[in-house]
């Protein structure tokens, strides 16, 4: 694929680097930035052949194939509608919209046009999440209950960021997105989200959006996703989830603790660490290869051979519509202290049925509640008559 980059920043930077690794066959050929200085130089420290000031001039030039949106929130609707008129490809950074509205106009663009919409949701590709992903679509921890999804560290790089209007949030659209997305995944993207519990404020920083939340998403099997996003970690970047299920628990550490520490004194140097470390010296946690840690080269490869193959890539313009959906209702049950319903005009999943609750049998009388080895080498029961709804227990001895 050859790729228009639209963004000359961080996480713009991050993808070229993903993009342009260890003889990768896709290849930027253009960046447009709304700064000239910032897209020569980008176009120079990657080689491009074509910079330019203007979006219309990079989504229409004609080695394009495919259009990578890496711009501030508030730019995606308009680059998305630009890449519909020109039929180009287009894939956008998270989240995909500010509002569940904006990202809606997105999607029907993009369907419209009858071109590729690809949802960049990186911590849906990293090496760890595909493989517990596998291990929850081979039944291995049964039916899952509930899911929690952290991410949290001291704030973002850029000044839009901090600006309401322009990210349309604070922590939440930053990296609840994120969180709700990975949630989604592990409990099902075809089970509705039904309506959202969360608290949010603002601790540390001076602005007007949130820099700490936490929320619940209900699920229609009546699954749990939670939460957790803040600006105001220190420390690094901290980015975990958990998933519990009817018959196991997956963890994921895919940051901050990766196996790999080192001390220095900073006599020595003074280089880059990892995303959002806030110190050079003493006891550091770098990243071997951030990138890939991230999931940017499983992402990438899975939109482009999407679009090789004529599916849909694993996270779509759709997924990004259903998260903005359900942040929209975090945010007004922030402002209410209540559930909020989560407005989907356009739900593609599942239809919700009423959730029955099966509960293991022990034998034709009995509910088995819990089954436990004792210290002792014994083995107790814990029962619940099906008719009475008596609790007993009965122990079968070790020796016996």
């Amino acid at each position: 694929m050859k790729i228009a980059m639209l963004g000359s920043g961080f996480i713009a930077r991050f993808y070229a680097e993903s993009l342009h690794s260890q003889r990768r066959k896709d290849h930027l050929v253009m960046v447009y930035s709304r700064n000239e200085e910032n897209a020569k130089r980008f176009a120079g420290d990657y080689n491009l052949p074509h910079y330019t000031t203007f979006m219309e001039e990079a989504i229409a030039h004609p080695d394009v194939e495919i259009v990578l949106i890496s711009l501030p929130n508030h730019l995606h609707e308009i680059a998305v509608g630009v890449c519909a008129k020109f039929k180009k490809h287009v894939i956008c950074t998270k989240p995909l919209g500010r509002t569940a509205k904006e990202a809606k106009r997105m999607l029907d663009q993009v369907e419209k046009a009858g071109i590729f919409g690809g949802y960049l949701e990186d911590l849906c590709y990293t090496p760890k999440f595909l493989k517990s992903m596998a291990s929850i679509k081979r039944g291995e921890i049964g039916n899952v209950l509930w899911t929690k999804s952290r991410e949290a560290h001291p704030g973002p790089h850029s000044d839009w960021f901090w600006d309401k209007e322009k990210s349309g949030g604070g922590a939440i659209i930053d990296l609840g997105c994120h969180c709700v997305e990975i949630g989604r995944n592990f409990i099902g993207k075809n089970i509705k989200p039904l309506e959202v519990m969360c608290w949010a404020d603002t601790q540390v920083h001076p602005i007007e959006a949130e820099d700490h939340a936490i929320g619940l998403v209900k699920y229609a099997n009546g699954a749990i996703g939670q939460f957790e996003v803040s600006w105001t970690f220190r420390g690094g970047m901290d980015l975990r989830d958990e998933v519990m299920g009817t018959e196991g628990t997956i963890w994921i550490n895919s940051f901050l603790r990766t196996g790999f520490e080192m001390f220095t004194t900073g006599k020595g140097g003074d280089g880059y660490v990892a995303e959002k470390a806030e110190s050079n010296t003493g006891w550091l946690f770098p990243v071997g290869d951030e990138a890939h840690e991230l999931g940017y080269p499983h992402m990438f490869t899975d939109m482009f051979n999407a679009i090789e193959e004529n599916r849909q890539p694993l996270e779509t313009f759709y997924d990004g519509y259903v998260v903005n959906a359900i942040l929209d209702a975090a945010y007004k049950s922030a402002e209410s202290k209540l559930w909020e319903p989560v407005i989907l005009e356009d739900w593609r999943g599942d239809e919700p049925e009423e959730h029955q609750k099966k509960w293991n049998s022990h034998d034709e009388d009995h509910y088995l509640i819990k089954e436990e080895i004792l210290p002792n080498g014994d083995t107790k029961l814990i029962l619940r008559h099906k008719q009475t709804g008596v609790v007993t227990q009965k122990v079968t001895h070790g020796k016996e």
